[in-house]
């Protein structure tokens, strides 16, 4: 319902373009002119060889954390939009969103990252790669954000290596895609809400926790997903869209709960991003009709959400918390 009723919002915005004397055809009703209006411009976009590129990291991409001297001259609106001196966690950080919201922390000024993942071997390299590039403490810990316990493990562990951590940037998901609801496996559904929304929580609440036992104020930002708030077309994933509906009420709540102790809490709602994940022949076909429907005609960069992740992280957003941002070249203007 959602989709037919942006598909007939699109062709209305495209009906109000025409001439009166072509809407007043008698062959062609206003609705079936609109729909049929709809359908060229759409076919234009999908066909355009001059669509909008979405912008793409260096190929040999430096990291350049920010000087201490240069920081001391910054004018002090600039200092605030800086993460000096801040410990950050950043969760699903060994790759994808999560690692180049890593790193732009690295460059804006963090005193440490420590990056959670629950694969090892990309963690592992993922910390050693941020090391070498910026000199700053960059630690690995091993996590399944499903796992509290080990939740707690690690960020004790950030807590006695690097100190009290300042922010925590949620990255960590996964998605499932392309599966009606009469036929999505219950175990399926079950994981997906278990690592996007109850890890979420879980990781939020050991950092919260922390941070109020050193009675030391906080960011936390959850990465949710315009999927919160829209159905996405064409692809049926209820699951998916149910539990970043979820992390995003879930950042309402305990940004209301924890302003007491100085924790602010925002949630960033991604639009289709040009991930390696949406790099896959098979999505070819659904990726023109996510950019036909999006007004800037495009995906977003890998790096493209870094401003916003290192804002809210910083002491620039100190009077914003229960916000949830959509950065998604437009998709839900329509």
């Amino acid at each position: 319902m959602a989709s037919l009723t942006k598909t007939v919002r699109v062709a209305q915005r495209l009906a109000t373009t025409t001439s009166r004397s072509a809407l007043a055809r008698p062959t062609l009703s206003l609705a079936q002119h609109a729909a049929t209006t709809a359908r060229i411009a759409i076919s234009c976009r999908l066909n355009s060889t001059s669509a909008p590129k979405t912008p793409q990291p260096a190929a040999t991409e430096t990291v350049t954390p920010l000087d201490p001297k240069v920081y001391s001259q910054l004018p002090r609106t600039l200092q605030k939009m800086t993460v000096a001196n801040k410990v950050i966690i950043v969760t699903g950080g060994a790759r994808g969103l999560g690692n180049h919201m890593a790193r732009a922390c690295a460059e804006a000024g963090a005193k440490a990252i420590a990056i959670f993942d629950a694969n090892q071997e990309l963690g592992d390299a993922a910390a050693e790669e941020l090391h070498s590039l910026t000199g700053l403490p960059v630690t690995f810990h091993k996590v399944d954000v499903r796992n509290g316990d080990a939740i707690d493990a690690a960020v004790a562990e950030v807590v006695k290596i690097h100190g009290v951590p300042d922010a925590l940037i949620n990255s960590a998901g996964i998605a499932d895609s392309n599966i009606p609801a009469e036929t999505y496996d219950r175990d399926m559904f079950r994981r997906l809400i278990d690592i996007n929304l109850t890890g979420s929580f879980l990781t939020a609440q050991a950092v919260g926790r922390a941070m109020m036992a050193a009675k030391k104020p906080g960011s936390i930002i959850f990465i949710a997903s315009m999927s919160g708030s829209i159905v996405n077309h064409p692809q049926e994933q209820c699951c998916y869209n149910a539990s970043k509906a979820g992390v995003v009420q879930l950042g309402k709540s305990l940004a209301a709960e924890w302003a007491k102790y100085g924790i602010r809490v925002n949630c960033i709602s991604p639009g289709y991003m040009d991930t390696e994940l949406n790099r896959v022949p098979a999505l070819d076909a659904q990726k023109k009709i996510w950019k036909s429907l999006t007004p800037q005609g495009r995906l977003g960069g890998v790096d493209e959400l870094n401003g916003l992740a290192v804002f809210l992280a910083s002491d620039a957003s100190s009077f914003m918390t229960g916000s949830n941002v959509i950065i998604d070249g437009g998709y839900t203007c329509w």
